[in-house]
């Protein structure tokens, strides 16, 4: 478990954990997250500016707040999206008629990215095996092939929006040694809050 990449949550910087720990690594900072937002911004403005510079939407549009970040170091899916592609990776919404179509089961995919409200987080297969790599948990959740199923429709009853990730993501640590062997897990990570009320408690 030591090998693989877990970020945990600091502040509201979800997508940004989200990202690293999907490409097993630190690959994304809120500066480069915040660039492609203020890019995608300026081209959402220029297409509004097609319509006419003095027109009515075109100035609300003007006063409004960035839809894709915030102070608080959200990010939208365009972020994410366009982020991805860098890697050559793509998102596909996993509830979407044009996937369920395909019939494919999850556990033969390689990774998934969640999202709840303003929340993200990464589940991805490692070797031969599945985790949660939530940041808001102290270290990677292992996920068995029965139960991935099962979680995933849990997500999604929970209000959760899933994508699928398609394209090879790159080489690392964590998935090279875990093809060789496969961990066990005998206790499930906590949410971050409650090793600290824990810790609290103990003191």
């Amino acid at each position: 478990m030591e090998s693989i990449f877990h970020e945990k949550q600091e502040g509201s910087l979800c997508a940004q954990h989200c990202l690293n720990n999907l490409l097993q690594g630190e690959y994304f900072s809120p500066v480069e997250l915040s660039s492609i937002a203020h890019q995608l911004d300026e081209e959402e403005r220029m297409r509004m500016a097609e319509g006419g510079v003095t027109s009515e939407d075109y100035r609300t549009f003007l006063q409004q707040p960035s839809g894709n970040m915030d102070d608080s170091g959200f990010f939208s899916i365009q972020v994410i999206s366009n982020a991805l592609k860098v890697w050559g990776l793509e998102l596909i919404l996993f509830n979407s008629p044009e996937y369920q179509r395909l019939r494919i089961d999850p556990i033969n995919e390689r990774s998934f990215i969640c999202n709840y409200k303003e929340h993200w987080f990464t589940v991805r297969k490692l070797g031969k095996q599945w985790f949660n790599l939530n940041s808001l948990l102290t270290g990677p959740e292992l996920i068995s092939d029965t139960y991935l199923a099962l979680f995933l429709a849990q997500l999604q009853q929970e209000g959760y929006s899933i994508f699928v990730v398609k394209g090879d993501l790159p080489d690392c640590e964590a998935d090279q040694l875990l093809q060789m062997i496969r961990v066990q897990q005998m206790h499930r990570p906590k949410l971050i809050g409650e090793e600290l009320a824990q810790l609290k408690e103990q003191r």
